[in-house]
C-alpha cells in the first residue's frame, strides 16, 4: 500500500483552526492544541446560544409588555387574554416595541383588551 503524505492537508487544517482562534487570549490563539480546544468549545457555545437568544428576547419582550400594561392598570396575563378576546393578533416583539416607542398606541390596546375582557365576563 502506498504511503500517504499529509503535510499540505495537515497544515491547512491547522491554519484553519488558528484562523478561527484569532482574537483569543494567550496561548489559545497561537498553540494549535489550545486553539483547537477553545474553538470547539466556542462553536458549542455559539450553537447553544443561538437558541438561548430567542428565549432571552422573549423574556425581555414579556417584561416590557408587563411593565407597560401595569402602567395602564392591567397585568400581563390580563392584557394578553384581553387581546386574544378582542381578536388582536400582534406578537410580543411588536407589542414590546409599541410599549417602548408608542405608549399612546399601547394604551389604546390596553383599553381594547380591558373592554373585551369586560364584555366576555358579562
Amino acid at each position: 500500500m502506498a504511503r500517504v503524505k499529509r503535510s499540505v492537508a495537515a497544515r491547512k487544517k491547522r491554519r484553519k483552526i488558528l484562523g478561527q482562534a484569532r482574537g483569543y487570549w494567550g496561548t489559545k490563539k497561537s498553540s494549535y492544541r489550545r486553539a483547537k480546544e477553545q474553538v470547539q468549545r466556542s462553536l458549542r457555545y455559539q450553537y447553544r446560544d443561538r437558541r438561548v437568544r430567542k428565549r432571552d428576547f422573549r423574556r425581555l419582550w414579556i417584561a416590557r409588555i408587563n411593565a407597560a400594561a401595569r402602567q395602564n392598570g392591567l397585568a400581563y396575563n390580563e392584557f394578553m387574554h384581553g387581546l386574544s378576546l378582542a381578536g388582536i393578533e400582534l406578537n410580543r416583539k411588536v407589542l414590546a416595541d409599541l410599549a417602548v416607542h408608542e405608549p399612546e398606541a399601547f394604551a389604546g390596546l390596553c383599553v381594547r383588551a380591558r373592554d373585551a375582557r369586560q364584555a366576555a365576563s358579562v
